[in-house]
C-alpha cells in the first residue's frame, strides 16, 4: 500500500516527514524523492534495517536514519532541532526482511534460536521471556494477542517444555503447539497466532504503538497527516480506537462527574474507515491481504473552554 500511503501523507516538496517504521528504506525513498526542500527522519529500531535503509538513502541529502522506536519520536526531533512535522507514516508490525532471516527467530517455517526482538540489543528474547512468565500470563498472552482458543493447555505445555530445557529454538515452540493439538489434521493454525502472540508480547508492540501515536500527534503541524499501516486486529484496534477519542471534544471531568473543561478535537479524519488493499495488491502481495490503513489530519490548535 506504498503508493496509497504517500497519497494520503500528503507529501509536499518543502514538508518535513517521519518514516516511523523505515525497514529496508522503500516508503522512505518513495518520500524523499518527492522532496526538493523538505526534510525527512526515518526511524528503525533494528540496526539491520537502519543500515539497510541508510544504504538506500544515500543519494537523498535530505534524508536523515536514525535507529530509535517510534515512541521515542519526540526525543528525536528535539535532538534534530525540530519542532514540529507534516506528516508521519507508521509501517506497524514484522516486516518481511525480518521474518525470511532464520536467526531472528521470528518465522515457524525455519528453525533458529527463539529471539523474535524487533532490537536485538534490547529486552528479553522470546526464549528468555518465556522463563519468567506464569501460565495465566503466557495464557492471557496468547488468547488477548492471538486470538489462540486453547490458549490455557497450550501455555501449560510451553511452559513445561520450557521448564524442561526444552525451549531454546522456534522449532521448539512450533512443536509444543503441534504436539498439544495433535488431533488435528495438517499445521495447526495455532502455531502461526502462538508466534504472533508471543512476539508482540516481547517487542511491547501494542504499548509502543500507542505511545508513538500519542508522540505523533504532539508533533504534528495543524493540517498534518498521520498515517498508520497495520496488520494484526490488536493494532488496528489500537488506532482506531484513538483516532475515534482524538477526533471527538475531549471533556475533563471533576470527580462528580461535572464537566470542568471542553478541548476541541485534535485531529479530523479524511476517511472514516481504514482503507484496505485492492485485489491486485492483495494478490501479487499476499502479506499485504490483512492490512488496514487509516488517516488522520492535525487540527488547528483551539482554546480550551471551561
Amino acid at each position: 500500500m506504498a503508493r496509497e500511503a504517500l497519497r494520503w501523507l500528503n507529501v509536499r516538496p518543502d514538508g518535513t516527514y517521519v518514516d516511523a517504521t523505515a525497514g529496508a528504506g522503500g516508503h522512505s525513498a518513495l518520500i524523499a524523492a518527492a522532496l526538493e526542500t523538505g526534510r525527512l527522519i526515518a526511524l528503525d529500531r533494528d540496526a539491520t534495517a537502519v543500515a539497510l535503509a541508510g544504504e538506500r538513502l544515500k543519494t537523498f541529502p535530505q534524508a536523515r536514519v536514525v535507529r530509535a522506536n517510534y515512541s521515542d519520536l519526540n526525543q528525536v526531533l528535539r535532538d534534530a532541532g525540530m519542532d514540529g512535522v507534516d506528516g508521519v507514516l507508521i509501517d506497524a508490525g514484522l516486516s518481511s526482511m525480518q521474518i525470511d532471516r532464520p536467526e531472528r527467530g521470528f518465522s515457524f517455517q525455519e528453525d533458529g534460536p527463539l529471539d523474535m526482538r524487533m532490537d536485538p540489543d534490547s529486552g528479553p528474547s522470546a526464549a528468555e521471556w518465556l522463563a519468567s512468565v506464569t501460565e495465566d500470563t503466557l495464557a492471557a498472552a496468547l488468547r488477548d494477542l492471538g486470538d489462540v482458543g486453547p490458549a490455557r493447555r497450550i501455555a501449560k505445555a510451553v511452559l513445561e517444555r520450557q521448564r524442561a530445557g526444552r525451549m531454546t529454538r522456534t522449532g521448539d515452540l512450533a512443536d509444543a503447539v503441534r504436539e498439544t493439538l495433535d488431533f488435528v489434521r495438517g499445521e495447526p493454525g495455532e502455531v502461526r497466532t502462538v508466534f504472533q502472540a508471543v512476539r508482540i508480547a516481547v517487542n511491547r508492540e501494542l504499548e509502543c504503538l500507542r505511545a508513538g501515536l500519542e508522540s505523533a500527534v504532539a508533533v504534528l503541524r495543524p493540517g498534518g497527516r498521520l498515517v498508520v499501516i497495520s496488520f494484526h486486529s490488536g493494532e488496528d484496534r489500537v488506532v482506531k480506537d484513538a483516532f475515534r477519542a482524538w477526533s471527538r471534544p475531549e471533556r475533563e471531568l471533576t470527580r462528580d462527574g461535572r464537566v470542568l473543561s471542553v478541548r476541541a478535537p485534535r485531529l479530523r479524519l479524511p476517511v472514516s474507515g481504514p482503507i484496505i488493499p485492492s485485489e491486485d495488491e492483495a494478490r501479487t502481495n499476499p502479506r499485504a491481504k490483512s492490512a488496514k490503513m487509516r488517516v488522520a489530519e492535525r487540527r488547528e490548535a483551539a482554546a480550551v473552554e471551561g
